[in-house]
């Protein structure tokens, strides 16, 4: 059984993962665009998200990406992740650096960091809320802090309605999270770009700073959702960086 996902298109692999306020719905406005540029894209729900509920005994993001490419028959993909799933493609990458031909990281979080002051106050602002039963405050609240400036009311209400779909699946009773893995970012040589927004948390501007070969750009507009924002900016970047890594 593998985790939900999408596909379509023909060409080189290329796996979309979510961030952690959102689901494979966060997207929807690359999709068609990715396919048309001549990828054979997926999308999937990684569990706890979207239509992907937590299992009741610990489980791996990694074994599920792998799982879900074996399912495929994809021996290589491109994977592009934002936030939590940026730091689910690193841990890919890092433990199987042969299944992984390019990385793009928006946002990425880190495997094994601690947390800033700031994200550590942004989190008992939120856990505050759940604790009270207010998902609805707490989707709000991460639907206005981690879009920026640039971001429109649809997006706003796709994030606020995909973190009210998390927390339902997060909160049943008797779930459990992933493993945290350890995550040597050594192993981690394949052609990388990460991808920054002016407007986020520290915690996410610096992804580069321990992965010296990648290429950073730093987007000035952007908050930590930069695809949800400008997507069809980004999605000129994920292309590009993809082309010129293939040699095309």
């Amino acid at each position: 059984m593998t985790i939900p996902y999408d596909v379509g298109g023909d060409g080189p692999a290329l796996l979309l993962l979510h961030a952690g306020v959102c689901d494979r719905r966060m997207w929807n406005d690359q999709w068609q665009p990715l396919i048309d540029a001549g990828f054979q894209v997926i999308r999937c729900d990684l569990r706890g998200f979207g239509q992907s509920p937590l299992p009741t005994e610990p489980y791996s993001n990694t074994g599920d990406v792998l799982a879900l490419l074996d399912s495929l028959g994809i021996g290589q993909v491109s994977l592009v992740g934002s936030s939590y799933g940026g730091k689910v493609a690193l841990e890919v990458a890092a433990s199987h650096p042969e299944r992984v031909a390019a990385l793009v990281l928006l946002s990425a979080a880190l495997p094994g960091r601690e947390p800033s002051a700031e994200l550590r106050a942004i989190g008992a602002r939120e856990d505050a809320l759940v604790e009270a039963g207010d998902l609805a405050g707490g989707a709000r609240l991460m639907a206005d802090r981690w879009l920026g400036p640039d971001a429109g009311e649809d997006a706003k209400q796709a994030v606020h309605e995909m973190q009210l779909r998390a927390y339902e699946l997060q909160l049943a009773e008797g779930a459990v999270g992933p493993v945290k893995p350890e995550v040597d970012l050594a192993a981690v040589t394949m052609p990388c770009l990460t991808v920054s927004g002016a407007h986020d948390v520290a915690d996410f501007r610096h992804t580069a700073d321990v992965l010296p070969a990648a290429r950073h750009v730093e987007l000035p507009w952007a908050g930590h959702l930069p695809s949800m924002e400008r997507p069809a900016e980004v999605t000129e970047l994920i292309v590009a960086f993809l082309r010129e890594t293939a040699g095309e």
